[in-house]
């Protein structure tokens, strides 16, 4: 019986070299859409951890009250890398963006001193933005908040409509991928279904069967996905060394290594599945139902 089944997995070669490929290909498309949710994750906090937060200083307060404010920001989970500005680095700072000097008209510095800080991606919405210039304001030699509103907005409008066109089109791929790789496989196992019924009829058990087919399905999927994963590989490096450089700054490994892994579990969690459906569907087949 050993020998009929080594003789039958020679024979169907060709239908599981089209089924490795059949599910690579697959797998190929979920890891390209995986890598783009990705790196769209990263702009996404990228632009969100770009919003900064002016806290502007009442004049006349004393330096000790500006060094408390600073501290109790710093001390808060919302802000990364606070920054007390001067009236002096405010002026600065105006000018440096390409705006013309006042001392012609006034004689004195009309810009607030403040503390500035960047938020955390995470409270970059509406309700905690709410909060935060609640818990600031706390302080009396505070007199005004400013961020950019109009900026908060819409981010999060667009960030929800690409988070939400992402979901629907990662769930819609991955139901056509299980029915495609389930489809490839039966028709992979559909030149072996006279091997399994041989095997049955002459005493084989249920188990015997399967094992052989079992160990080819899951070396199938890892082919599979290893195909997937060098050929992903090879278009990100394409793509980071000549078509969009900038993009290299986005590129998380962690993920990416989580991308991958989950590509190969997918690729022999389906191939196995797919298989042992396909020999237990043989083995409850009459004779000649298989004609």
């Amino acid at each position: 019986m050993t020998e009929i089944s080594k003789t039958s997995m020679k024979r169907s070669k060709p239908s599981y070299t089209m089924a490795i490929l059949g599910v690579a290909l697959v797998l190929f498309i979920l890891g390209m859409l995986g890598w783009i949710t990705i790196n769209a994750s990263k702009l996404e906090n990228y632009f969100k951890g770009s919003v900064q937060v002016h806290a502007y200083i009442r004049e006349g307060s004393p330096q000790k009250e500006i060094d408390s404010l600073k501290n109790y920001i710093t001390s808060r989970v919302y802000a990364r890398n606070v920054e007390y500005v001067t009236k002096e680095m405010a002026r600065e700072k105006f000018i440096g963006d390409n705006n013309e000097d006042w001392n012609k008209v006034l004689d004195y510095n009309p810009l607030p001193a403040s503390v500035d800080f960047y938020l955390d991606p995470v409270f970059v919405n509406r309700d905690s933005l709410t909060s935060i210039i609640s818990d600031i304001e706390q302080h009396f030699i505070v007199s005004e908040i400013n961020y950019p509103d109009a900026v908060v907005n819409n981010l999060n409008n667009v960030v929800r409509k690409i988070e939400i066109f992402l979901l629907v089109l990662s769930a819609i791929l991955s139901l056509i991928a299980i029915i495609l790789i389930d489809n490839t496989i039966k028709l992979a196992m559909f030149s072996n279904r006279f091997l399994i019924k041989t095997m049955q009829m002459v005493g084989a058990t249920r188990w015997f069967i399967s094992k052989p087919f079992d160990k080819k399905a899951i070396l199938n999927g890892l082919t599979s996905a290893l195909l997937a994963i060098i050929s992903i590989v090879m278009i990100i490096y394409a793509v980071e060394k000549w078509w969009l450089p900038e993009i290299k700054v986005l590129r998380d490994n962690i993920l990416l290594t989580v991308l991958f892994l989950s590509m190969i579990l997918i690729g022999i969690g389906i191939t196995f599945i797919s298989t042992h459906r396909s020999v237990t569907k043989y083995l409850k087949m009459k004779l000649d139902d298989l004609y």
